[in-house]
């Protein structure tokens, strides 16, 4: 057996333990890493953690740290209000907003992950605050990212149009960025639809001053979710309310109560909280720490996109200004770092790494590569796509399956163009598994939440995505282009 093959097989067999055995994947796949490294591809300590993405392990530390600090402090429910008052009150226009902003910020140059880092926790926060489903709210920030991802000055579309022009091939800058938005859109709308977006249209308005009882969650006099529905629908099962910030499968909690008469709308009565209404029932208002915060949340912002910073380095380093400011809230903040998710994303990650460095990823390429039917080669380029960047860099598997797609693209009985979108969207339009770095953004970024079950819900999700989009991609952009 061959010892890429062997490779394969230990990765499902990590899959398979971590499901029926609840151990965290990220330990079970360091200790595969360690091994495979060790005894099949014969890597030292160095090799094996040559792959440990120590990028992605700060960004999900410092931007998890600093949005925790905004949470402790009351700036994300401020932020909701505002959301709320953008949109008139109608929740149900939220996750558009969400899918709209992460979109316009990738369209203009923004990294995918650099953007949903920014836009996910603030989404999320909403999301529990109104009981709405955190998949389909986590899903609509990733696939926006993904929508705005290829346009002619984005990142992704400046590396795959200057791939393709280096590989002599003819291309389409508005092709590509079509594709993406349009297959990203759609998919947007069929998670609205399935995932409780028409019972939040049906919802109507909530009321956009603040003035929300105890326990209404915002709903307006009189309305209440619909009885015996789930999390994934976005509200609570029961007949009652759904308390604001509740989550049907946890208790609310103390970050996410609902506002009481006399009490600011965010004060969880902690000893971060810095300032309050003066007695004005359920107005939020900004207060020294919330005005540095979203300071500190702006500077993200510009640092990322403007300066082109390290996303999970500024984050840390804004985190520590807060804390050091405000220590109270750091104490808070620090045990919400999602550390079980960085242990589980660093150790499929550096096990992918392993992967890479052994040539697996590059045999199962050539491999299909070699097949004689070049309509074949291409969808099971495209689910090879789709599989590998559900672990991995998107822009690094679109980087290596092109070039390997040349070969037979050459031949002209495949349209270039449409082969490129096609590979495109099926290595990014999957960033919504939990393994991504997208996907573990929105997991990490989602408070009040049962993890171990939002993880299986996005990875189900992702693997309906990664099961479906290829096949589709492939016939509705390949297969028209057949020479």
């Amino acid at each position: 057996m061959s010892p890429e093959l062997v490779s394969i097989l230990v990765l499902v067999v990590v899959f398979v333990i971590a499901t029926t055995r609840s151990v965290n994947m990220g330990a079970l796949a360091f200790a595969a890493a360690f091994g495979v490294g060790t005894l099949v591809a014969d890597l030292d300590a160095d090799g094996i953690f040559a792959g440990f993405p120590g990028d992605l392990f700060v960004v999900l530390v410092g931007v998890t740290y600093l949005f925790a600090i905004a949470r402790a402090n009351g700036t994300t429910d401020w932020l909701v209000h505002a959301a709320v008052r953008l949109v008139r009150g109608r929740v149900a226009l939220i996750p558009w907003v969400m899918f709209a902003l992460t979109g316009a910020l990738t369209a203009i140059g923004a990294v995918s992950p650099a953007a949903v880092a920014i836009v996910a926790p603030i989404a999320l926060s909403f999301a529990t605050r109104y009981a709405i489903s955190p998949l389909l709210m986590g899903t609509m920030v990733v696939h926006g990212a993904q929508a705005g991802g290829f346009s002619p000055i984005s990142i992704y579309g400046s590396i795959v149009n200057g791939i393709v022009e280096r590989e002599g091939l003819p291309g389409s800058e508005v092709t590509l960025f079509l594709a993406s938005l349009i297959a990203n859109l759609l998919i947007a709308g069929v998670l609205f639809a399935l995932f409780g977006g028409r019972k939040l249209w049906a919802r109507g308005s909530v009321p956009t001053d603040g003035a929300t009882g105890e326990g209404d969650a915002g709903f307006t006099d009189g309305e209440t979710p619909d009885p015996g529905t789930d999390a994934t629908s976005g509200t609570a099962t029961g007949t009652g309310p759904v308390t604001s910030g509740a989550t049907p499968a946890t208790p609310a909690s103390p970050t996410a109560v609902a506002v009481r008469p006399g009490r600011e709308a965010g004060d969880t009565g902690g000893t971060g909280d810095t300032g309050g209404t003066g007695g004005t029932a359920g107005i939020i208002r900004l207060t020294p720490a919330r005005i540095a915060t979203l300071t500190a949340l702006v500077a993200l912002v510009v640092a990322v996109l403007g300066f082109d910073l390290d996303a999970g380095l500024t984050a840390v380093t804004l985190a520590v200004v807060l804390s050091t400011a405000w220590p109270d809230d750091s104490r808070r903040a620090v045990g919400e770092i999602a550390w079980s998710t960085v242990l589980l994303i660093c150790g499929v990650l550096t096990y992918v790494g392993v992967l890479e460095e052994m040539g697996t990823i590059t045999w199962a390429g050539e491999g299909v590569g070699g097949i004689g039917v070049p309509l074949l080669a291409a969808v099971l380029l495209c689910y090879i796509g789709a599989v590998v960047s559900a672990f991995a860099s998107s822009v690094g598997i679109m980087g290596a399956l092109i070039p390997l797609a040349v070969p037979f693209l050459a031949q002209g009985e495949i349209g270039a163009v449409g082969m490129v979108a096609a590979l495109a969207v099926s290595a990014t339009v999957v960033d919504v598994s939990p393994f991504s770095t997208n996907g573990a953004l929105v997991l990490a970024a989602a408070p009040d939440v049962d993890r171990e079950r939002f993880f299986r819900q996005l990875m189900v999700y992702g693997g309906i995505v990664v099961a479906a989009v290829p096949a589709l991609a492939w016939l509705v952009l390949v297969v028209p282009g057949l020479g």
